[in-house]
């Protein structure tokens, strides 16, 4: 078979060269003359004129073609041989340029004259195109690159024609891998690059050379072998010469007066006296070491200084390789803080700066022992304690409930203190507005600690103490006696009070703690009286005598009955032991009699994972019914204040909140704004829904979304949709409303009235005068669609304006503002009508003339009026704003003004009026280029609420006009407010609905990447990835965020990011092993989290097994964590079902 295979093949061969001499060939297996081709190959060789088939093969390098030389074929191909004599023979001459014969296609089969056409309609596309780019790049136009690589490369043997070459074609390849090809990046060689240092990288060279003789493709583009090894960016040679501390390196160094007087955005062309410099690392590091040193010896109070000195040490340790030399490093960054400490030791900053080095050397123990000798010597710094009880908080081998409350017991104890030298020193002194400034914000960070307490207790599943703890500080501070009381006869009248069967804050009959003394003194009183009149009626018997003997005889057994005493009380516990015993003894007897092995239970043999989740149900169901406190009655036990029987209170002992439990957390409050602000934040832990009353740059509001354990309604309904009726003015009237509201609609769904409307008649008939009242009530009236009602509560205020006091005529401009919003959001068809009656209503503020009920469209005059009546009006607010007063009637009245502006002569005139406004309040709006005199100013500005609302008003503006303004335009202003205002929820929203209209997913990512690093907040993390998870991002791009937000030291205890990254590897990403994985990181970084705990039962019972569910409440138990259900019950409650 072998032989005629061998035969076949010899017939084709030869077959083929009989051809190939009639016709002649393109490429010749073997060079056989033949005459009879000359006259095709004159009528056919225009088609062979690409450069390709004429250009000089001499360029092709020597040093590559010898390293990929091929072996000699076995079947006697001849092309190879022929080839390797070609370059052989041109290191001496170059052969001339070879042409070839066209020949035509031998016919093997029927549609050969199809093939035929087709070929030649390609060869024709080809030619046409080559011929053009030949027209536009002249000679270079055709030129391949693999035969002129080396003419631009660099090599030094052969001279290009020109020193440019031109890239007429993309490559795809590069739109494919990312990057350029390699060999198509030209090359060059540093002069002298050994010379500099002096340094021998031979070795180096040659491991470079024999690592990436495995990457050598041996093309024809690759270049020689030393080139090659000397690399452009990415041998080894230069990078470890780059990285070299002795090499040299050249810097301009600019005068730091110049630095600091450059304080605008752009950097101008002044004639500077620069010193070029030319220095190595270690240089560098000894220089900068110096000026340091200089510097905080000429000026150790400069806090700047100090930090840029320790700042300074990291990166130092960022390029030492051994970590030998990064503790030293370390240590020499401990012991610059420690003596910026020692000159300036109630600096926070340094502190801070501190203990942050010494977390990174020293022990959990160690570090709190420097902590608490840090505390004593500053215990009046709210920052260092809330930073230290953060700390404590996050340890999860020391964390126990006790001790983390007797943390804050010492923190609110050191803080009322200091509080109270405060006061002591703004009495002493007369003028001393500074010191009351400082009183007010030291009142404000201790209520901020005591509503963090608050939250620890409710999170660790003590409801009952959180809620006491509101109802004492409230009655304690809001609702105190004015009587002349030091602190512990306070305490003791206050001991009294809580004691009693008087109804506490919250509670059905509450009347205060003040107002309950007075009652109780007037009882008093009646019943002295009662008893003075009663003795002066009675006559002058002296009442009943015992006879002498029976009196001896009772003196006589006195010893008797005290010795009898005396043994009882030794005999009591012996008998109280017998009694626990026997009591122990009938429980275990009578749970083996329903089939309940203690001894089982009791070492964790619940082996079905239902009966834990069973368990979790019942849990979490009385967390959410048992949060009121329980009262006591003396000689009474235990019982509700609803009536609840004692037989069935006394199961509910631990729910009892006495004296003991929260007099340790008392303090007293005397600025306003403290008591507002305890008030207000009392309204919004329990879910009512109150107006902001903070900036979102305040640590109050950060300190809430950092203590999340779920989103709140207000933020689901701002990430849901846009925006909502933004309030102005902080009110509790508007509280007691809303609280009115629920209750009403819990109690009867079916009205028809609004459930607040009772209420506030009660309240406005109690105080006529109160527009604020008014205003809220309409609002509310309002809200439930009752728009008729809601206008003429707000025509009655409106209307009442001139008769009331000019303190009290200062909050208009709000009711006016508030009414004409009211018009224009309750008009879904937007129709003319509410536009008319909203100018209406704006005219009558701006022109000044007294209000009165909408009846036509307002004349051309008087929109004249307003419109210089608001022009005056600004101004004179501008002059308040430049003296620092922003407050609720001026930002209403600039908003007034705008959306006046915006219904009578377009948005653009509104926008304008917005635009004066910031550049009033905040120069510059990039707040970091601001001028000097004007940056301590703006940031302050910029703390305040009222300016946060006025540019979500700009912001709100600019959504309605989208379709008359540019896009770029609404989504800058957005930028310049998140910086700004980095936490408001309002404007990541904004954000976002301007993102999906307008631009594309990457910018918006690369947006959220930016603020996230510059500031690390959990609104801005929730908002990335509400908007990576909505979209359907990558898995890997979400984990990745979740990574990023947990991995920093901010929001690394964020026990909502850790619940929502669970949530989404059990919902969305289906991992359970992930799941578990993240589970476990979550509850030893926020261990007091009870419901972060339950998450393993109720989410993760799948995945963890019986066993593993059981360990977990045991730790629970060990944490201290409070547990209102017995395993026993379950099973119980599953023996008498059966």
């Amino acid at each position: 078979m072998e032989e005629e295979k061998q035969k076949e093949r010899e017939k084709e061969k030869k077959k083929i060269l009989e051809e190939e001499e009639e016709k002649g060939t393109l490429f010749p297996l073997l060079q056989v003359p033949s005459s009879s081709s000359s006259s095709t190959q004159n009528s056919q060789t225009q088609w062979l004129c690409n450069s390709s088939f004429t250009s000089d093969l001499t360029l092709i390098n020597h040093a590559v073609s010898s390293l990929s030389q091929p072996q000699p074929q076995s079947d006697g191909d001849g092309d190879g041989d022929e080839e390797q004599e070609q370059d052989h023979d041109s290191q001496s001459e170059p052969p001339p340029p070879r042409s070839y014969q066209p020949v035509e296609s031998p016919e093997s089969d029927g549609d050969s004259d199809s093939k035929k056409k087709k070929k030649k309609s390609k060869r024709k596309r080809r030619r046409q195109e080559r011929e053009r780019t030949e027209r536009e790049f002249g000679d270079y136009g055709g030129l391949r690159r693999s035969s002129n690589v080396r003419a631009w490369g660099g090599d030094s043997q052969t001279k290009p024609s020109k020193d440019y070459y031109f890239d007429c074609r993309g490559d795809r390849d590069n739109l494919a891998f990312g990057s350029l090809y390699r060999m198509d990046v030209a090359w060059y060689k540093p002069y002298a690059p050994l010379g500099i240092s002096g340094l021998d990288f031979h070795g180096l060279s040659r491991w470079n050379q024999t690592g990436s003789s495995s990457d050598r493709d041996g093309d024809v583009d690759a270049l020689d072998g030393k080139l090659k090894s000397g690399g452009r960016y990415w041998s080894a040679k230069y990078m470890a010469l780059e990285s070299h501390k002795n090499l040299k390196r050249v810097h301009i160094l600019v005068p730091q007066r110049f630095l600091e007087a450059v304080s605008d955005d752009f950097i101008p062309l002044l004639d500077v006296q620069s010193s070029v410099v030319e220095e190595s690392w270690e240089d560098e590091v000894l220089r900068k070491t110096r000026e340091f040193n200089k510097m905080t010896r000429e000026r150790p109070q400069d806090e700047k200084a100090w930090l840029e000195f320790a700042e300074f040490q990291d990166k130092v340790a960022g390029t030492q390789s051994q970590k030998g030399a990064r503790l030293q490093t370390l240590e020499k960054k401990i012991s610059i803080l420690e003596k910026a400490a020692e000159l300036n030791p109630e600096n926070e900053e340094l502190l801070l700066c501190l203990i942050k080095a010494y977390q990174r050397r020293d022990s959990t123990d160690v570090l709190i022992e420097r902590w608490e000798k840090i505390l004593v010597q500053n215990s009046g710094s709210h920052k260092l304690w809330r930073e230290f009880l953060r700390f404590v908080q996050g340890e999860f081998s020391r964390f126990k409930v006790s001790e983390i409350r007797k943390m804050y017991s010492n923190a609110i104890q050191a803080l009322s203190a200091a509080c109270s030298r405060h006061t002591r020193q703004v009495h002493h002194a007369a003028k001393s507005s500074p010191l009351d400034s400082a009183l007010v914000q030291l009142e404000l960070s201790l209520v901020d600690i005591f509503l963090s307490l608050c939250r620890f207790e409710w999170q660790a599943g003590y409801q009952e103490l959180a809620t006491a703890l509101f109802q004492a500080e409230i009655e304690f501070s809001l609702f105190c006696p004015s009587l002349l009381l030091t602190e512990q006869s306070k305490q003791r009248l206050f001991e009294h009070f809580w004691n009693s069967d008087g109804a506490r804050v919250g509670e059905e009959g509450a009347f205060g703690w003040s107002t309950w003394l007075e009652k109780e003194e007037e009882n008093r009183q009646r019943v002295i009286k009662e008893e003075e009149s009663m003795d002066g009626d009675e006559g002058g018997w002296t009442g009943w005598s015992e006879p002498m003997a029976k009196k001896k005889i009772s003196d006589g057994n006195l010893d008797d009955e005290a010795n009898n005493d005396m043994e009882g009380e030794e005999l009591q516990p012996e008998l109280e032991d017998e009694d626990m015993e026997g009591e122990e003894d009938d429980t275990e007897a009578l749970l083996k009699k329903l089939g309940i092995d203690v001894d089982a239970a009791s070492s964790g043999e619940v082996k079905d994972t239902s009966t834990w989740i069973r368990w979790s149900k019942e849990e979490l169901s009385r967390d959410g019914d048992q949060w009121m406190p329980l009262r006591t009655k003396s000689r009474a036990g235990i019982s509700r204040a609803d009536g609840t029987p004692d037989a069935e209170a006394d199961e509910h002992l631990l729910r009892v909140v006495m004296y003991e439990d929260v007099n340790e957390f008392l303090f007293s409050l005397s600025s306003f704004k403290a008591r507002l602000s305890l008030l207000s934040q009392f309204v919004d832990f329990f879910g009512g829904k109150i107006s902001r009353w903070v900036c979102s740059n305040n640590s109050s509001w950060i300190e809430k979304t950092l203590s999340l354990e779920g989103l709140p309604d207000s933020l689901l309904q701002t990430l849901m949709k846009g925006h909502d009726l933004s309030k102005l003015q902080n009110n509790l009237e508007e509280a007691a409303l809303v609280a009115e509201e629920l209750s009403v609609t819990k109690m009867n769904s079916d009205s028809s009235v609004t459930p607040c409307r009772t209420l506030a008649k009660r309240l406005l008939k109690a105080d006529r005068q109160d527009l604020l009242l008014c205003g809220v009530y309409a609002r509310r009236e309002a809200s439930y669609g009752n728009i008729d009602h809601a206008r003429r509560v707000f025509d009655m205020a409106l209307s009442s304006i001139e008769g009331l006091p000019l303190e009290l005529r200062s909050i208009a401009p709000l009711i006016y503002f508030w009414y004409a919003e009211t018009e224009l959001a309750n008009d879904p068809l937007n129709s003319r009508e509410s536009s008319l009656r909203a100018v209406h209503i704006l005219s009558c503020l701006g022109s000044g003339e007294t209000y009165g009920p909408f009846k036509g469209q307002p004349s051309s005059v008087q929109l004249l009026r307003a419109h210089q009546g608001f022009t005056q009006k600004i101004g004179t607010v501008r002059s308040a704003w430049v003296c620092g007063i922003v407050d609720d009637q001026s930002v209403s009245l600039v908003c007034s003004a705008a959306l006046f502006e915006e219904l009578t002569s377009g948005w653009t005139a509104g926008i304008q009026i917005l635009d004066q406004a910031f550049a009033m309040v905040l120069p510059g709006m990039y707040l970091s280029f601001a001028p000097k005199d004007s940056t301590s100013n703006a940031k302050r500005r910029s703390r305040t609420y009222q300016i946060e609302f006025l540019f979500e008003f700009y912001v709100r503006m600019l959504q309605r006009h989208l379709d008359q303004l540019s896009p770029s335009k609404c989504w800058e202003s957005i930028c310049e407010g998140l910086q700004i205002y980095p936490f408001s929820p309002e404007l990541c929203s904004a954000l976002l609905q301007i993102g999906h209209l307008y631009k594309t997913s990457n910018n918006i990512r690369r947006f959220f990447d930016e603020y996230c690093q510059k500031k690390q907040s959990v609104v801005l993390w929730i908002f990335a990835l509400s908007f990576e998870i909505n979209r359907g991002g990558s898995q890997y791009r979400i984990r990745g965020l979740f990574e990023r937000a947990l991995g920093n030291d901010t929001t690394r205890n964020s026990v909502l990011l850790w619940r929502s990254y669970i949530a989404y590897e059990v919902n969305l990403a289906c991992d359970p092993s992930a799941a578990r994985r993240i589970f476990f990181r979550a509850i030893h970084a926020c261990p007091w989290s009870k419901k972060l705990w339950m998450d393993g039962f109720t989410n993760l019972n799948t995945i963890l097994s019986a066993k593993e569910l059981s360990d977990l409440q045991e730790v629970m138990r060990d944490k201290e964590l409070n547990l209102r259900t017995d395993i026993y019950e379950i099973l119980l409650q599953d023996e008498l079902a059966m």
